[in-house]
Formats: structure tokens, C-alpha cells, sequence
């Protein structure tokens, strides 16, 4: 019923131009990202983005949500992240601050360039206008801390889930790998310390 008069509030013309833009997006198939087409509500776009190469964020899939305000493409929609991220122009609640979608917006930029935008946002950060301004600190002034963050948390929310089905996935294999290793290497190293500390109350 919401997602009726949602789409009635929007001007027809304007919907059958994104309805058309987002069948051409699944078809075209934009390299890293992938639309999730709601056919109910066409004013709630969502695509999942992959986190690109080379970037604290490489190999996580983010889930990003586009909507569509009433006059638009007169003004931008206002862009989410669904999934969990740590990153300087993203803020607590998802929200994400880039000028695309603020004061460089232009009525004839198409979906296709804001979630391009989006995706070169992960590999560009922006500082000045930080949402996050613990990520932008740390972007600036220790970026191997910032780094690491940012990669704990792309591999506890964005990291696809190992289920028995993908359990022979090299990815999921190599992580639980991983993941066992610390462990044991942690163990080694508290045997370790506990041993000094028998040699030390000896000496």
C-alpha cells in the first residue's frame, strides 16, 4: 500500500525513465556492482556494490540504497549503505556525503553515474567532507590504523558468509584458514608467556 502511494507521488514520466534505466543497468551489468530490481517500489533502488581492489574494502559486497525524492531528478536522492562500513564520508546511520548528491548535482545524471560515484568513493575518500570524523582522522593522520578498520569491518559485515553450500569456496576456505591460524598462533604465544614467567620466579 506505502509502495502505491509512494510511486503516486512521483511523476510518471519520471518513473518510466528509471524503470527503464534500471532494466538496462541488470542487462548492461556494470563491472563491481549489481542492481536488485524491487518492481513493487521503483523509487527504492538498491544495488550491491563489490569492494574494489587494492582497497581496505576488497573483497566485501556492500549493499546500497538509492531513494527517490518526490521532485526528483530536479534534486538528488539520498544515498545509503546497508551494510555496515567504515568509512570517512559514510555516516553511523548509513548515510553517505558526496558532492554528486549535493551541491555538483545535475537533473540529467543518471543512476548509472551515482553508483559509479558511490563505488569510487570506496577507493577515493574524501576527508574534507567526513561524516565519520574518526575514519577521516584517522584517513589523514594514520591511514595504516584507518586501514585496518576499515578492514575489520568490511570482513565482519560485508564478507560473504560461508554456508555449507560454499564451504569449498577457496575465498571462504582461505579465511577460516586464516581465522584458525590466529588462534593457534595465540595459544603459542600465551604457552610462551606462561613459560617466562615459570623461568622468571625461578631466577
Amino acid at each position: 500500500m506505502s509502495s502505491m502511494s509512494n510511486l503516486e507521488n512521483h511523476n510518471p514520466q519520471v518513473i518510466r525513465q528509471v524503470s527503464k534505466e534500471v532494466k538496462t543497468l541488470t542487462t548492461e551489468q556494470l563491472e563491481g556492482i549489481q542492481i536488485m530490481v524491487n518492481e513493487s517500489n521503483l523509487t527504492d533502488i538498491q544495488a550491491v556494490i563489490e569492494g574494489p581492489a587494492g582497497t581496505p574494502y576488497a573483497g566485501g559486497q556492500f549493499r546500497v540504497q538509492l531513494t527517490l525524492p518526490k521532485d526528483f531528478p530536479a534534486n538528488p536522492p539520498k544515498a545509503y549503505f546497508l551494510t555496515k562500513i567504515f568509512h570517512p564520508n559514510v555516516a553511523a546511520s548509513g548515510e553517505i556525503c558526496v558532492n554528486t548528491l549535493k551541491k555538483d548535482w545535475k537533473s540529467d545524471l543518471g543512476i548509472k553515474h551515482i553508483l559509479l560515484t558511490i563505488k569510487c568513493l570506496l577507493i577515493v575518500p574524501n576527508a574534507e567532507s567526513a561524516l565519520n570524523e574518526e575514519a577521516g582522522k584517522l584517513l589523514l593522520e594514520h591511514y595504516d590504523d584507518y586501514s585496518q578498520r576499515a578492514k575489520l569491518m568490511t570482513d565482519i559485515h560485508a564478507r560473504p558468509s560461508c554456508s555449507k553450500a560454499d564451504s569449498d569456496d577457496e575465498g571462504c576456505s582461505s579465511s577460516k584458514k586464516i581465522a584458525s591460524d590466529n588462534k593457534i598462533q595465540d595459544k603459542k604465544k600465551e604457552k610462551l608467556m606462561k613459560e617466562k614467567r615459570k623461568i622468571l620466579r625461578r631466577l
